[in-house]
């Protein structure tokens, strides 16, 4: 498979000057057709400043810095806004984590999916446009879609709102999906749907997807790719299988003793002490080595990037790699 996004390098700031602050330094990522990355770390990490770096989304305080976004051969880092646009909703799509906040109260899901139609597929008449809407709503299991068109926001469950806002992003069937914390909120029933729905409607298109999320066990099943990414850099790259298997970084171990194991009825479970840092004061070194249980005095000093420890494999630790080590 051909790669249809690439990142090379990518740094993201917030504000300037003295109090600028670096969201996302130095990520370097890939993303094949037609397969799934998923992208995990503790809130506050970067993931979703580096999905609005992709969307070209960034509230007017960020900027992209350094670094190349390469999508489908083309450069889109420091694309003008009439290029972004004629890009984003039409072959990149994102699902935001908060649907209430996402769609708008006041007017009904059918005239917001409408929108991203008549943006990208020129002129369509209210009855094309509304089999088209009906049509995607029904891909996405809603149930009685010719009713739920014309149904405002609040009138639906969360996942019910979640569904649309998948179907407002797959409505132009995009090459790539990025869905930044698609379970947000949702019990746990409902986040099975949802993950299920992503991945059916995925083998149906052939579309590429970054799934962003907290939880290595959301993208246990799902992800081809796991990034572990901590405050703004990424710590270890590998395929699932590696990242569950033969983990080489301290916090890919801690997220992943954090999952329950059902066989386990008395686990305790493990707790990673502490908390991101503030990217304001951001340590020296091994920027997870305050919290390592790990960490030697050469982890405050070394500036440690992402080495090689086997084929497909790399993370960001000098310890890395060791064998037998397990959460």
């Amino acid at each position: 498979m051909t790669a249809l996004l690439t990142i090379q390098g990518l740094r993201t700031e917030f504000g300037g000057g003295d109090r600028s602050i670096v969201a996302v330094d130095g990520v370097d990522l890939s993303v094949e057709r037609g397969a799934t990355l998923g992208v995990v770390g503790e809130s506050g990490c970067g993931k979703s400043a580096l999905s609005l770096s992709i969307m070209g989304l960034l509230p007017e305080a960020g900027r992209v810095t350094a670094g190349r976004i390469i999508f489908d051969g083309r450069d889109i880092a420091h694309a003008s806004p009439a290029i972004m646009r004629t890009i984003r909703g039409k072959r990149i799509a994102m699902v935001f984590q908060e649907p209430m906040t996402s769609l708008n109260p006041l007017f009904t899901i059918g005239f917001q999916i409408a929108e991203a139609l008549r943006e990208h597929e020129g002129r369509l008449t209210d009855r094309a446009a509304r089999a088209r809407i009906i049509d995607v709503l029904h891909r996405v299991r809603i149930p009685s879609p010719e009713r739920r068109i014309d149904e405002y926001p609040h009138q639906m469950s969360g996942g019910m709102r979640q569904r649309v806002m998948i179907a407002m992003a797959l409505s132009c069937s995009p090459d790539l999906l990025i869905a930044d914390e698609p379970t947000t909120a949702l019990d746990v029933t409902v986040q099975a749907q949802i993950l299920d729905l992503l991945g059916e409607l995925q083998a149906q298109t052939g579309m590429a997807m970054i799934l962003i999320t907290h939880d290595l066990g959301v993208v246990a099943e799902m992800a081809d790719r796991i990034a572990v990414m901590y405050a703004g850099r990424i710590v270890e790259f590998a395929t699932a299988a590696e990242i569950f298997d033969n983990a080489q970084h301290p916090y890919t171990l801690g997220l992943l003793g954090s999952i329950p194991r059902i066989e386990n009825d008395r686990e305790r479970l493990l707790a990673i002490e502490g908390a991101v840092p503030s990217p304001l004061r951001l340590p020296s070194g091994c920027r997870f080595h305050p919290r390592c249980v790990f960490a030697a005095p050469e982890c405050s000093r070394a500036d440690i990037r992402l080495t090689a420890v086997d084929v497909d494999h790399v993370s960001a630790c000098l310890r890395a790699p060791v064998e037998g080590i397990r959460p």
